[in-house]
């Protein structure tokens, strides 16, 4: 795997795919600002060897051309601050101003393209579109892991034009060091936590963690297709029809191949999806309409706290309940809590998909677990075993 560490970037012009997708609020302020604080490592160290920097990254959806809400201009005045020097930018990715303002960079200096996705090349995998890219770096270093399972021109249609200077800067790197680590050398027992809305989204990746985990514990809202798989009375909980048979099916593979699943013995309900509706804890088994399930117990956080303390290595990826609504968070946070804890105590933690991250950050618990995959997308795909381009691309 080549990564920067394999080259010195004195008097080059590297050309980085970054992932700078970030949330903004109504006044273009960002509001989750770990996609950026990820690759500062990255930029730091092309600079300090006397290298200068050209970022290109995505931002939001555009639909078909610029629009002043999606200008990574916004990212500015953090960058900048981050980086502590002034980042250059180029009101195009493309054209005579980037080229003119990569051009002229000197050593040290950092310039910030506009928004790839202004131009439908980009998606597309346009390889014209990429070639224009190209032209403005010496090297090209991926370190956009949340893009890397897409075939798009700057993520892997670009890496051709850099045959022998193209590598992975340490975000990739580190995706896919950690990721390898849990799904390929897995210290036992190996424990996936799986939690969110649908079971239609998890299939594969239970499918493919199935001969490789010892327990596999379900929660958050797929957890009700399980269970009425098993006979249950679910009320007005979400439910899967369609996935039911396949919850069965899952449940008998697990047991024929040795795997203990975990399923919630009791949820946290409401007569109503909201934080303001009537709310009670009984068996997640027996729930009469109109009560839903919304978050798990505190009989399951207990019986999931025993897997995870035995466990040498844990993957979580999805919540155990509503828990952007305070009435229904205390099961992700317990399931956060309990992965800090055994972190310390030397298990191996993984957290990857957008909600897991997003709990982790709101209960300041990032630096308590091994890692934290940057891509939601991307990092599921990995896990299922797919060929990611992104990284492809750079292997080849």
């Amino acid at each position: 795997m080549r990564t920067i560490d394999d080259f010195t970037f004195k008097n080059k012009k590297a050309l980085i795919r970054v992932d700078f997708n970030v949330p903004l609020n109504a006044e273009f302020q960002i509001t989750d600002t770990t996609r950026i604080d990820a690759t500062i490592p990255t930029i730091t160290k092309i600079l300090n060897d006397g290298g200068a920097v050209i970022l290109m990254s995505h931002l939001g959806r555009p639909k078909g051309g610029p629009e002043e809400k999606f200008s990574l201009k916004h990212i500015l005045p953090y960058l900048s601050q981050k980086l502590d020097r002034p980042v250059k930018f180029a009101d195009d990715c493309i054209g005579q101003s980037a080229t003119n303002l990569s051009g002229s960079l000197a050593s040290g200096e950092v310039l910030l393209l506009e928004n790839l996705r202004f131009y439908k090349e980009e998606e597309k995998g346009d390889r014209g579109f990429a070639q224009k890219l190209a032209a403005l770096g010496d090297l090209y270093v991926n370190d956009a892991f949340g893009t890397a399972h897409r075939a798009h021109a700057s993520t892997a249609i670009i890496a051709e034009f850099f045959p022998g200077t193209k590598m992975f800067g340490y975000v990739m790197a580190n995706e896919i060091i950690n990721i390898d680590k849990c799904m390929k050398d897995a210290k036992r027992p190996f424990t996936a936590i799986l939690g969110g809305a649908k079971v239609s989204t998890k299939i594969e990746i239970i499918n493919h963690l199935m001969d490789k985990v010892d327990n596999l514990i379900i929660g958050g809202g797929m957890m009700f297709t399980f269970i009425k798989a098993q006979g249950g009375e679910i009320g007005a909980s979400m439910v899967e029809e369609d996935y039911v048979e396949m919850a069965k099916n899952i449940i008998e593979k697990a047991k024929s191949m040795g795997v203990n699943l975990y399923l919630p013995p009791d949820a946290v309900l409401a007569d109503a999806f909201s934080n303001d509706a009537n709310k009670k804890t009984s068996s997640a088994y027996d729930i009469q309409v109109p009560w839903m399930g919304l978050d798990i117990g505190l009989s399951s956080c207990q019986k999931f706290n025993h897997v995870i303390e035995q466990s040498g290595t844990i993957l979580w990826n999805g919540p155990m309940g509503v828990f952007e609504m305070n009435n229904y968070e205390a099961g992700t946070k317990f399931i956060a809590l309990a992965l800090a804890k055994a972190t310390e105590n030397g298990t191996f933690t993984l957290v990857g998909g957008g909600d897991s991250v997003a709990a982790i950050n709101k209960y300041d618990l990032a630096d308590k677990v091994s890692y934290v995959s940057t891509g939601g997308g991307a990092m599921l795909e990995y896990i299922e075993g797919k060929q990611l381009p992104g990284i492809k691309a750079i292997m080849d």
